[in-house]
């Protein structure tokens, strides 16, 4: 055989693979369990770190306010240094609608070593703890939640005796950059930390959404949270780590009445969320920059380039198994558009959009050898994951 058929046979090997021995991540099924409600429905804290949210939070926090939960619950939003009239509005949105208690405050600059967020949570959960919650939902300040959000979640968390609950937010797909990029990128990270392998009890996987995330208070103390990821830029995961480690368990999902409303209208805001952590990630560790990028061509690259190789060279193999590769690829994307409500026709173009985020990895590689790391809403943090884990 020729070596582009060897290649495509390659990539179709890892087809293959990634079909039937990765968890099964392309499948969009992994939802909250099956729940009851509780006999007694425990207290909960609302943690909301926010930094320059002014415009989001009209749309998110009135739906945090009107959580339709039976217990006690109380909402904490930290103001994290915004320039914008953050805390001013969050004030103004707490006397304008009713619904669940709204307590607006900030800690000031973050302390050496810790990132910006992990600070406002730090302070939220601080302030919390005056009302001994059994729970904290952490969520982003463009996250909205419909009703029932916090109920279900709990619901969840007390039914199946899990720890730390989390919800991949349907991120927004209103712009053709959105429906071209958003998809995919929570069909990467189902591909790099299946939902299966994370939500089986005893797993070594762990992941977490940190837009929505319901963390027992207990687990929380015996992880050492946050203070034990202070320095995480890619803090979902770190703390779902922190968790499992301390002998919790935990699930990770895909969520229906869960939404992000920050829009990523250009390419370019979607390209600065995805390079700000991507090098992050790979743990700043050049030999998996270029293992990433190697095994990012080889299973998303090769195929459509030896279908088209293999065709216009006459190479039956290499455009047999090019073309092969490139059908399952676009099978496992699937399900993933249907979710995202997105035409199907999107699928054959997941090499496109994969060539996309290597490079802005490649990006966020170059910013952090430049001494820029990674930057976020006027912070560039140079060592992000420097903390330990424990």
């Amino acid at each position: 055989m020729s070596a582009i058929a060897w290649i495509a046979v390659g990539s179709l090997a890892a087809w293959v693979w990634l079909l039937l021995g990765q968890g099964f991540f392309w499948r969009t099924d992994q939802r909250l369990p099956r729940r009851e409600a509780p006999d007694r429905w425990p207290s909960v804290a609302i943690v909301v770190p926010a930094r320059d949210e002014a415009d989001i939070l009209p749309v998110s926090l009135p739906s945090l306010m009107a959580q339709d939960y039976p217990g006690a619950a109380e909402i904490f939003l930290v103001d994290d240094c915004s320039e914008d009239g953050t805390g001013d509005v969050a004030r103004a949105l707490s006397v304008r609608y009713e619904g669940l208690p709204v307590t607006v405050a900030s800690p000031g600059e973050p302390e050496p070593g810790w990132t910006g967020k992990l600070w406002a949570v730090r302070h939220g959960i601080s302030l919390a703890r005056a009302r001994e919650p059994e729970y904290l939902l952490l969520t982003d300040a463009d996250i909205a939640h419909e009703p029932d959000s916090l109920r279900e979640l709990v619901a969840a968390a007390v039914s199946n005796g899990f720890d730390l609950v989390s919800q991949m937010a349907r991120l927004r797909v209103s712009s053709v950059w959105e429906r071209l990029v958003v998809p995919a990128f929570v069909y990467f990270f189902s591909q790099l930390y299946p939902f299966r392998w994370v939500n089986r009890a005893g797993a070594r996987t762990a992941a977490a959404a940190g837009g929505c995330a319901l963390l027992r208070t207990a687990a929380a103390d015996r992880a050492g949270v946050p203070e034990s990821i202070r320095q995480a830029v890619i803090d979902d995961v770190r703390l779902a780590r922190a968790v499992q480690r301390s002998g919790g368990r935990i699930w990770l999902g895909l969520a229906e009445r869960v939404d992000s409303v920050r829009p990523y209208p250009c390419l370019g805001d979607l390209w600065r969320m995805v390079s700000r952590s991507a090098y992050a990630q790979l743990r700043h560790s050049p030999p998996l920059l270029l293992g990433t990028v190697l095994g990012l061509a080889l299973v998303y690259l090769a195929p459509p380039v030896t279908l088209v190789v293999g065709l216009l060279g006459g190479d039956p193999v290499a455009a047999w198994a090019g073309g092969a590769a490139w059908a399952v690829m676009a099978g496992t994307y699937m399900p993933m558009l249907g979710f995202y409500r997105q035409s199907l026709w999107l699928a054959p173009l997941l090499p496109f959009t994969a060539a996309l985020y290597l490079l802005m990895t490649v990006d966020s590689a170059v910013q952090h050898h430049r001494g820029r790391g990674a930057a976020w809403k006027g912070r560039t943090y140079a060592r992000p994951e420097a903390a330990p884990d424990r």
